[in-house]
């Protein structure tokens, strides 16, 4: 572990040690001091994961030039008066630099210690990290939420090198708290912007982290997803998002909604990128159930990207799911048209791999299961807190929200919050049923039986449509079907890449399969993505 620890060799016992032989050790190691490391640097938005990784690998970078240069710019796009002021970053981690210089010393002292040796990384913040920063989700109730303990897929980041430099803003109790709430708000930072069109929404709830990534912030960043929230932020903004098989990364230590959905997931510039932090994350929790398969079920994901995965690989197009968005089904199109020219066998399905009916009662269980489980969970997790966190049930939150309610809820309700604190519990046989609902309609009958019976490998569709303008008060304006609902619902993984955009506004392409199918979704839009480069630049308009 890196994390606050100074290693630059076995001579080095004290920090005034480490100072006075930091030089001589980079040197003897041929990392650059900061100021060569910066001109190699040039501009650290240029660069994917991969391509940074490589530079310190070969001695042209430090890790203290790249989280220095990730630092001017969070000053620059996020804090800044005379800036776009993103909103994106909640705050940062004070030992975030000597964390990288440690990082470059270890490197010296011993080598590499994983795939993301020095990498900077910004984290969701409904997730803990070990330090002087609380764990919010976004809300004041929160604001002393410093545990002292790292969740285990921070740990697991951490063991493979990764630097932890802040957390970023969110859609409030991961836009579980009014059915009319504004996507990218929270009452500890305000309202996230989205980098392309700043008065657009950045969708969410792991808002924050898709607004980073697609400015620049770090070099990659993780989110959460119980239905949506790291495909629709991904997709608006601009970014790879990736929703992992449910039970693949541990949920330990991370705020919930609902055990049956919650995941966390890598959020980056590209599919390499999203595959290295995949790896590091992915594996068995003895304090989380559901990952008990996971260490088999793991691998590096990175390992058989390819440019040429789709040639001869049967996609199945959800036509269903198109829309009738001009704009965007020509996007869809030429998406399609690229995957043909690579080789894909193109299979067009009209089933929407749902009925109406069926619509309906997977629309009723999984509302049922998200309520029941999120009382139960955050019950669950409040009660593991700090004792300075003084709201230690769901009841202790709904008071605490009406009691502050300037803070809290200047723009919109509860109503979610007192739904589910009138739930009967995860013993009620309404919910149990629910649980089986959800499993047959959307995975059994949906994407299982899409896969099958049209004998394809991948399903793929539009993941949404652009951002809307963000209206505090007036809730979200989705636009377009969403290709979140099957996977989230069902468990299964989910990616989405940048497929191009709308009026300089992002718009995202969905790879999506049968469990623990991760590897396959990455090969497919990792060759996707090298033969269409539909990345946007963020131009920060201000309309």
């Amino acid at each position: 572990m890196l994390r606050r620890m100074i290693l630059c060799g076995a001579a080095c016992l004290t920090l005034a040690g480490c100072d006075a032989l930091s030089g001589a050790v980079l040197e003897a190691c041929a990392v650059p001091d900061v100021e060569q490391a910066r001109a190699n640097l040039g501009d650290v938005e240029q660069y994917s994961m991969a391509e940074l990784s490589a530079g310190m690998r070969d001695g042209a970078f430090s890790s203290e030039a790249i989280t220095a240069a990730y630092l001017e710019r969070i000053a620059e796009l996020d804090d800044a008066e005379d800036g776009p002021q993103l909103n994106a970053v909640l705050s940062l981690f004070p030992d975030a630099l000597d964390q990288a210089r440690a990082s470059d010393e270890a490197r010296c002292d011993g080598g590499d210690v994983g795939a993301l040796h020095g990498i900077p990384l910004l984290v969701k913040d409904n997730i803990e990290v070990d330090g002087a920063v609380p764990t919010t989700a976004g809300s004041t109730a929160l604001s002393d939420n410093v545990t002292d303990r790292n969740a285990p897929l921070i740990q697991r980041l951490e063991d493979a090198g990764a630097i932890i430099i802040g957390k970023t803003n969110l859609s409030q109790w991961a836009n579980f708290r009014s059915t009319n709430s504004t996507s990218g708000w929270s009452a500890v930072a305000g309202l996230v912007k989205n980098p392309h069109r700043l008065p657009y929404n950045s969708c969410g709830s792991s808002s924050g982290s898709g607004s980073a990534m697609a400015a620049s912030l770090a070099a990659g960043t993780v989110g959460t997803e119980t239905d949506g929230s790291i495909m629709c932020p991904s997709s608006a903004n601009g970014v790879v998002g990736l929703k992992p098989t449910v039970g693949l990364v541990s949920r330990t230590h991370v705020v919930p909604i609902s055990h049956t959905q919650d995941t966390a997931g890598p959020m980056t510039r590209t599919v390499t990128d999203a595959a290295m932090m995949l790896t590091a994350m992915a594996g068995s929790d003895p304090a989380d159930a559901a990952t008990a398969e996971a260490d088999a079920q793991a691998s590096d994901y990175t390992a058989g990207l390819s440019a040429d995965a789709l040639k001869g690989m049967r996609i199945g197009v959800m036509r269903s799911q198109v829309g009738d968005n001009p704009a965007i089904i020509e996007q869809f199109d030429a998406a399609l048209a690229v995957m043909e020219a690579q080789g894909a066998v193109l299979v067009e399905i009209e089933d929407r791999g749902i009925s109406d009916a069926d619509q309906e009662a997977l629309g009723e269980a999984e509302f049922l299961i998200l309520l029941t489980e999120f009382k139960a969970d955050l019950n669950a997790y409040l009660a593991t807190t700090p004792k300075a966190v003084t709201t230690r049930t769901l009841a202790d939150l709904i008071a605490y929200n009406t009691a502050n309610a300037e803070v809290e809820m200047p723009h919109f309700g509860q109503e979610l919050f007192e739904q589910a604190q009138a739930q009967a519990g995860i013993t009620d046989p309404r919910y149990l049923e629910a649980l089986k609902t959800t499993k047959r309609i959307a995975g059994v009958e949906g994407i299982d039986r899409l896969l099958r019976e049209n004998d394809v490998a991948v399903l793929v569709s539009p993941t949404l449509g652009p951002a809307w303008r963000s209206t505090l008060g007036d809730g979200d304006t989705f636009s377009g079907p969403s290709a979140s609902w099957l996977p989230a619902t069902s468990g299964y993984p989910h990616l989405t890449v940048p497929m191009g955009g709308i009026e300089g506004l992002p718009i995202g392409i969905s790879f999506y399969a049968g469990k623990w199918s991760e590897g396959l979704l990455l090969k497919a839009g990792y060759a996707y993505e090298q033969a269409s480069n539909k990345r946007l630049t963020p131009q920060f308009r201000t309309e």
